[in-house]
């Protein structure tokens, strides 16, 4: 099929991205319902392509929502653990803006940021009640196949 081109970005186009995801964490985004709240929610999925971290309330009421891809990572570099990280930090930052004492986290998926996701939270200082895992996992499949006559 041929030979697949591999384009390098140079030193300066790599310095503009990470000027962007610094830039982009710097903002402060929306945050809805501008109430304090003892407890919350924080939901972390993390699939092979992307990181999301949700802060939710008691009812499941969503405050605030950030992605590796809202933060300014684009492409595979949004399934890095250091994007993870970056995602968590940016919720950390919404948890403190929101005086939450203590939060819940619960875990899913199988990507490579679910640790450090975690990791970035308490390293922020936010105080973690419980860690979860609801990752799914089947447990019966689908019917195997039929046996093979010869």
């Amino acid at each position: 099929m041929g030979k697949k081109k591999v384009i390098k970005k140079t030193t300066e186009e790599v310095l503009k991205e990470g000027q962007a995801v610094e830039k982009a964490m710097g903002k402060s985004q929306s945050v809805k319902g501008k109430r304090e709240i003892e407890k919350a929610v924080v939901y972390i999925n993390s699939s092979y392509n992307n990181t999301l971290i949700s802060l939710c309330d008691l009812q499941g009421n969503v405050l605030a929502m950030r992605t590796a891809g809202s933060i300014g990572f684009k492409g595979t570099k949004k399934a890095t653990s250091y994007a993870a990280s970056r995602v968590a930090e940016a919720i950390a930052e919404v948890i403190q803006n929101l005086k939450i004492s203590q939060v819940e986290v619960i875990v899913k998926g199988v990507g490579k940021g679910r640790e450090s996701a975690v990791r970035s939270l308490g390293a922020r200082g936010v105080e973690m009640e419980s860690i979860k895992d609801k990752t799914p996992f089947p447990h019966g499949g689908p019917r195997a196949p039929r046996p093979r006559r010869v």
